[in-house]
């Protein structure tokens, strides 16, 4: 069969849906994406299909087909399994002139969905002849091959404020990975996925901002400086940090220097350590029947420091989970505050150190005891700190690797 590929722009446009089962809820997520005013005819409609009409973003007629629903749509998407009915749908489809995919027959569509795969502005469709697998693998090969090739520089001119995860270098998003390709000026922390640098460009400049030669105050001014600088330059500045640049990395910070500066900013949030260096450990934040809450807290400064922010008798009556980041300095006075504020002594205590790279190490234990088995162990930073009743269900569950 001779095809005639071609990209449609349904932004406004009606597309019907008929279905509201698992293949329609695999093919409406891309239509609302492109812009079309989604209708879907079906009794009923997965949950994750209700959704969408709930949130308004799709409208549903909750009845069977009836050759009236074609009337006005450009495309039409077939997603029952019931013959019969697909081809009653067919039919009006043909004789309104409206071209329409079926699910249950390649054969008696009018048109069909290609293998798709997406890279930024790229979109890369590849149709086939019936043979679907190798559709899938010709689609497989090209993503690969865009995936191996840097992108083009984004149209976003100014600093993208880029989350780098935990630090496994799979854990960046998607999004992360591809504007890290494409910067010219990346401006990076000491805790970001290694690896992830040396993927970068040979003629990108590489700022190491914690070899910034000032305080820590100072330090922060200065990076403020240089992504203003570089970006008021004409170049596009990623500031690249580990976890999320918003939980303790100072990201509003460097946001509202740039908008003062009149810079744009682009925010990609990053897997936090918080929740992802517990999970690898087992260790659900929230379990049901044991946790309904959870709180993260910064302990680089200790409980009875004045500029401390952190109110840790309202935490010690708390019932639910405690994570404390960059607290393993002053784990000591943290555990001891605690205690006295009646926080039971014998509460569960796990520190992950290094999560989800080739060097995590957990560690078990108590509140009145965690101090001294950290020092026994040699626990060193970067390590997360998890108080509470969650850290027992790493009893019974161990994640691969």
């Amino acid at each position: 069969m001779s095809l005639y590929p071609m990209a449609l722009r349904l932004e406004g446009r009606r597309v019907l849906v008929v279905g509201g089962g698992t293949v329609a809820t695999r093919r409406v997520p891309a239509l609302i994406a492109a812009g079309a005013q989604v209708e879907i005819v079906a009794p009923e409609l997965t949950p994750a299909l209700r959704s969408y009409a709930d949130a308004g973003r799709v409208a549903w007629t909750p009845r069977r087909f009836a050759p009236v629903d074609v009337e006005g749509a450009w495309l039409v998407h077939v997603a029952v399994d019931d013959p019969e009915a697909a081809a009653q749908v067919s039919a009006a489809a043909e004789a309104h002139r409206i071209f329409c995919v079926r699910a249950d027959d390649r054969d008696a569509a009018t048109a069909w969905t290609p293998a798709v795969t997406r890279h930024g502005q790229v979109t890369v469709a590849v149709t086939d002849g019936g043979d679907r697998r190798r559709a899938m693998a010709v689609r497989d090969l090209v993503a690969h091959a865009l995936e191996a090739v840097p992108p083009a520089a984004p149209e976003f001119k100014g600093v993208a404020l880029v989350g780098g995860g935990p630090g496994d270098p799979e854990l960046i998003t998607v999004k992360g990975r591809r504007l890290l390709a494409a910067a010219d000026v990346v401006v990076a922390d000491r805790l970001v996925p290694g690896m992830l640098l040396g993927e970068l460009r040979p003629e990108v400049e590489l700022i190491d901002a914690a070899k910034i030669p000032y305080g820590p105050s100072a330090a922060q001014e200065e990076i403020n400086r240089i992504l203003v600088d570089r970006a008021q330059q004409g170049k596009f500045v990623v500031r690249f940090k580990g976890g999320d640049n918003f939980v303790f990395g100072r990201g509003g910070e460097e946001a509202l220097a740039c908008a003062a500066a009149g810079v744009p900013v682009m925010v990609v949030p990053g897997v936090t350590s918080s929740i992802a260096a517990p999970a690898l450990a087992g260790i659900p934040v929230t379990h049901r029947g044991v946790a309904h809450e959870f709180t993260v807290v910064s302990g680089h400064i200790p409980p009875d420091h004045p500029d401390s922010l952190v109110d840790w008798p309202a935490l010690a009556r708390l019932r639910g989970t405690l994570v404390v980041l960059m607290g393993l300095k002053n784990l000591p006075k943290i555990a001891e505050r605690l205690i006295a504020e009646g926080r039971a002594a014998t509460t569960p205590v796990a520190v992950v150190q290094e999560g989800s790279t080739a060097h995590q190490r957990s560690l078990r234990s108590t509140l009145e005891a965690v101090t001294a088995d950290v020092a026994a162990a040699g626990i060193r930073p970067p390590a997360v700190v998890v108080i509470g009743a969650v850290v027992e269900v790493a009893d019974t569950f161990t994640p691969a690797s």
